[in-house]
This record gives structure tokens, C-alpha cells and sequence, in this order.
């Protein structure tokens, strides 16, 4: 079952279950979906929407609620934080489980051995290896920071 699908079963799960901070969260995700489609379907490079387009497009709805939550914690604003949590964690979960930050210092310390990078000037290269190998599982916004600090020592 592709993503697109799951997401749909469960939108119709929470519809039968009467669940309404879910089903406006699963309609605004299936919305995106469609917007996605529509700019796949035109355009100079035509192609339909697979898998990975969802999972870029939710890694982007998880980084805006994420961005969101840390706006409304530090304004004291706990009725619009509530939202925003329950949309990220219903979008998480369509995404692969991330690494945790010792893990992707581990990683980070691996790859910059192996890519023998011995300055900032050489993030460049560390962070194409991780994308390669870790695409899904790692943040790259906390690897970039971990990365730099791991260099500049």
C-alpha cells in the first residue's frame, strides 16, 4: 500500500471515529498531496507522484509545525500549541523513525572520517554522504549543527 493510500485509510478511520482535530489534519495533508500532484502532472518534467514526493512533502509540514510549536512555547500560547503537536505527531508518523541525537553524532563522527574532511570547507562532502546513506532518517538542520561543531574542533 503506498503512502498516499495509508494516509486515506486513515482519514476515513477518523471520519468513522468522528475525530476532528485528525480528519482536519488528514485533509490538510491529502490536500498537499493533490496540490503536489497538479504540479507534478504540469510543468516541463511530468511524472506522478510517488512515495518519496509525499514523504519531502510531509518532511516540509513537520519542519513549519515544528517551527510553529517553538513560536507558540515561548509566547505561552497552549491552546495553539496543542494543535500544532497533534498535527506533527499525526505527520510523524507517516514518516520514518529519525535518529536520535546520539546516533547522529555517531554517524556524523563515522562519515567524517571516512570522507577524511578536516575543516568546514569539507561539509560539503560529509553532508552528501549522509544524504546518500541516511536521507530518511537523519534531520539534517541538527546534523548540519553537529557537523560544524565536530569540524571546528
Amino acid at each position: 500500500m503506498s503512502l498516499k493510500e495509508t494516509i486515506e485509510t486513515e482519514y476515513k478511520n477518523a471520519l468513522k471515529a468522528k475525530d476532528k482535530s485528525k480528519i482536519s489534519t488528514y485533509r490538510l495533508i491529502l490536500s498537499s498531496i493533490k496540490d503536489l500532484d497538479i504540479t507534478n502532472r504540469s510543468g516541463p518534467e511530468k511524472k506522478e507522484t510517488d512515495d518519496e514526493d509525499i514523504k519531502k512533502l510531509l518532511k516540509k509540514m513537520v519542519k513549519q509545525r515544528a517551527e510553529s510549536i517553538e513560536i507558540y512555547k515561548k509566547n505561552n500560547r497552549t491552546d495553539l500549541l496543542e494543535v500544532e503537536q497533534n498535527e506533527y505527531d499525526i505527520l510523524t508518523s507517516f514518516l520514518p523513525k529519525q535518529l536520535s541525537e546520539e546516533d547522529t553524532k555517531k554517524i556524523c563522527e563515522e562519515i567524517i572520517s571516512k570522507t577524511g574532511a578536516a575543516s568546514v570547507k569539507d561539509m560539503g562532502k560529509v553532508m552528501g554522504a549522509l544524504k546518500k546513506d541516511y536521507s530518511d532518517e537523519i534531520d539534517f538542520a541538527k546534523a548540519g549543527s553537529l557537523i560544524k561543531e565536530l569540524l571546528n574542533k
